[in-house]
């Protein structure tokens, strides 16, 4: 029996995954992890595959004990690891409190790591790792500083293991979509009400960052950006940091 595991289920895109990939039959049951438990179980009664559900947080040393254990009892196999568990912060230094960026800093990376090297050993060959990365990933951004930092690291972390894998037939995709208008991360990383992002045109939609994720995962690409705005961002990654940082200084006070 193979299974997909998807962390962040609760909303947003770890929801949609388990949405298009039980729509697609690609697995015999999903394990959907969050700690609001409400949600799980909504989504759960909408998917069309048996649903295990996993309350807890990944940030929680017991908690993910519990979870290898359960991983070593029962020795799934694994088709799909997608980490999509993340939060971010708008705003300077100054204005997000330092146990909240500390927050960041273990749950998009700490436990990006915890989870993914847990899994790995219950994984085969055409297994799909993906790693929800973010575009903030490809520069430093100022009034974005932690978050953009965190999904650096997630980044450069996914590209390495990839070639770590190598030969193995595990592949590791990071996804670095743009704003996304229909989850929560806009209004969760606005709440410290900055003026550091005065607006989100051309945000994407989930089911659309899913489902060109989920294409280039099958098809073993180490790096995703699902749509033309973080496409161009990438490779406008070839001008120096303090270039892409003066225009980023530009577009945030339009």
């Amino acid at each position: 029996m193979s299974i997909a595991i998807i962390t962040g289920a609760s909303s947003g895109l770890g929801a949609e995954y388990a949405r298009q990939i039980s729509e697609k039959n690609k697995v015999d049951e999903i394990w959907v992890i969050a700690r609001r438990i409400e949600r799980l179980e909504a989504l759960k009664k909408e998917l069309s595959v048996p649903v295990r559900i996993f309350q807890m947080d990944l940030v929680n040393d017991e908690n993910m004990e519990r979870f290898r254990q359960t991983l070593s009892d029962e020795k799934p196999d694994v088709a799909y690891l997608i980490h999509a568990a993340g939060f971010g912060k708008i705003g300077t230094y100054q204005q997000i409190d330092r146990k909240v960026s500390m927050g960041m800093v273990r749950l998009n990376c700490e436990a990006a790591v915890d989870i993914t090297e847990s899994v790995i050993p219950y994984l085969r060959r055409k297994s799909r790792i993906i790693e929800i990365a973010s575009t903030s990933a490809f520069q430093p951004f100022q009034g974005l500083n932690v978050y953009a930092a965190s999904k650096a690291f997630l980044l450069r972390y996914s590209r390495a293991l990839g070639v770590e894998l190598l030969g193995t037939g595990i592949t590791v995709t990071a996804v670095c979509p743009y704003w996304i208008k229909d989850t929560e991360f806009i209004p969760v990383a606005g709440e410290t009400k900055s003026t550091a992002i005065r607006h989100f045109a051309f945000a994407s939609k989930k089911k659309n960052v899913v489902a060109v994720s989920l294409f280039f995962a099958e098809k073993g690409f180490p790096v995703c950006t699902p749509g033309i705005v973080s496409s161009i961002h990438r490779v406008m990654t070839v001008l120096p940091d303090s270039v892409l940082q003066l225009i980023w200084s530009g577009l945030r006070r339009l």
